[in-house]
Order: structure tokens, then sequence, then C-alpha cells
């Protein structure tokens, strides 16, 4: 056999072996993959249920992990900490609102505002499945803070709203404005702690008053974004400034 034949030969046995190899371990990493799922999700259902039942969290990952019947070892594999168990829930009903309106077939039509108003009407349906976990998480935040618990949401939400403003400008339905363009996520991150705060303290039929709430918040706000007469006069001005050599000319002809 020529050295060519023989590292032809190694090369379609080690893919074969490669193959092989595949083959045997998929049971085993479907078995991990599952196993992993069900400890997470399980240590999340355990932790929610806990602190909605004494309205605080567990004493211990120890007594917490115990009672859960798994280890502490097992517990630290997927959260290092109480707190990050309810960041993790935070951000991932955040991911799910974004993914599921994306994924609509109408989504690309939207304009930036109705891409806007699809979010808050969804989210708040998604938070509506875990409104007594939600008014836990943020019953001692302080109104002019960022809650801790939405560290995680934040970036999540100002790259989704960079990513429709973005769109905005390139459309033209929203105004390019120096200085204030970078401030427009700002303004929506504001929006998003206003209408969350609102809905919390809603008590209307249906929460009602939260979708009117969205409704008014976001439209005014986009309105904001938009070119307006205002605009108009400041570009006057910008040119007027620009010119003033040629006005004194024209005064000067007069």
């Amino acid at each position: 056999m020529s050295s060519i034949a023989l590292f032809m030969f190694l090369r379609r046995l080690a893919a074969k072996l490669t193959e092989i190899s595949k083959e045997l371990n998929a049971p085993y990493l479907r078995y991990i993959n599952k196993y992993n799922m069900a400890t997470s999700q399980q240590i999340r259902n355990g932790y929610v249920d806990y602190v909605l039942t004494h309205d605080e969290k567990p004493k211990s990952v120890y007594t917490f992990a115990k009672k859960l019947k798994i280890t502490e070892v097992e517990f630290y594999q997927f959260f290092a900490s109480f707190e990050s168990i309810e960041k993790t829930i935070w951000a991932d009903s955040t991911i799910e609102t974004i993914d599921t309106i994306q994924q609509q077939e109408v989504w690309t039509q939207y304009s930036s505002r109705d891409k806007m108003l699809a979010f808050f009407y969804s989210y708040v349906e998604v938070l509506k499945r875990q409104r007594s976990f939600v008014i836990y998480t943020l019953k001692d935040h302080k109104q002019l803070a960022t809650p801790t618990v939405l560290s995680g949401v934040q970036p999540i939400f100002e790259n989704f709203a960079t990513n429709i403003i973005n769109e905005g400008l390139e459309s033209g339905e929203l105004a390019d404005r120096k200085f204030l363009t970078k401030r427009y996520k700002d303004a929506l991150w504001v929006q998003f702690a206003f209408i969350l705060n609102f809905w919390i303290t809603d008590d209307s039929d249906g929460f009602e008053k939260t979708d009117e709430a969205i409704e008014r918040g976001i439209n005014v706000t986009f309105d904001l974004f938009q070119r307006s007469p205002l605009d108009n006069l400041f570009e006057y001005g910008k040119f007027l400034s620009r010119n003033g050599k040629l006005q004194e000319k024209m005064r000067y002809r007069a």
C-alpha cells in the first residue's frame, strides 16, 4: 500500500471512528442536556415558590438545596446566588418577548413606533404569568434608581431599542439630531421603568389603564423623536449663522 493510499485509509478510518463516537455518546449527551434543563428549571420553580410563600429569600443555599433534594454543588452549577436566579428570570422574560414578536410575519412591516408598542404590549402579557413574583422582586427598590434585578434586562432592552431606532433613522421615520439621537434609547428605558411601575400599581380590570399608558407614553416619545417644526426652525437658525456675511451684504445693498 502506497503512502498516499495509507493516508487516505487512515483519514477515512478516523472519520468513521468519530461518527461512531458521536452515535455512542448521543444518548449520554441527551441525558445530560435533559438533566441540566430539569435541574435549572427545578431550582427556578423552587425559588419562586419559596419567596412567594414566605415573602423572603431562603436563609441559605444549603437549606434551599436540601429542600429541593439537590446538593449545593448542583445549585452553583447553574446559579451563583439567589439574586442571579431573579436576574435570569427577568432576562429570560425579556428575551422571550423579543423573540416572540420578531417571529411574527408582520414584524418587518411595522414602523419603529409600532415595533416598540408591540414589545410593551407583549411584555406585559408575559409578565402577567408571574405578576406576584414581579411585584416581589421590585418591592424594595427606590423609584429613582434602576433595580438591581433589572441589571441584566437593561442591556438587552437597550440593544433591542437601538436596533429599532437605527431602522427608524435609516427610513427617515425618526429625526437624526446631533447630540440627542444617542439619547433616544435612554428615553425608551425611562418609558420601560414608567410602564413597569404603572402596571405594578394598576388595579383596573384587565389592566386596561396600563394599555392606555403604553399607547400614550410610546406615542408621545416617538412624536418627540420625529421631525417637527422646531427642527426646521433650528436648521434655519444654523443656516443664518453660517451665512452671516451674506446677510450683511444684503442689508448693505438694501
